[in-house]
């Protein structure tokens, strides 16, 4: 995976209480196949994808947020 394969995905969660959730979402989304990285503001919810849309579509990055216990969804511009 090259980084210029990667594209940047916001998602938005406002179920995050506390620093525990960023690491369990970042862990969860860094561990999907064609995810580059992952990085979750705690402060606004904002969660940062850099990923392979060949690999890996926003509704499994959705689907891997859910799956650490959070709701998410996609960002607008």
């Amino acid at each position: 995976m090259t980084r210029s394969t990667l594209k940047k995905t916001i998602l938005q969660s406002d179920e995050l209480t506390c620093p525990t959730c960023v690491a369990k979402i970042e862990k969860r989304l860094d561990a999907l196949p064609g995810v580059g990285s992952a990085a979750v503001k705690f402060a606004t919810g904002r969660i940062e994808v850099a990923h392979d849309p060949e690999r890996v579509s926003v509704d499994e990055l959705i689907a891997g947020v859910a799956a650490a216990g959070y709701r998410a969804r996609e960002r607008a511009f």
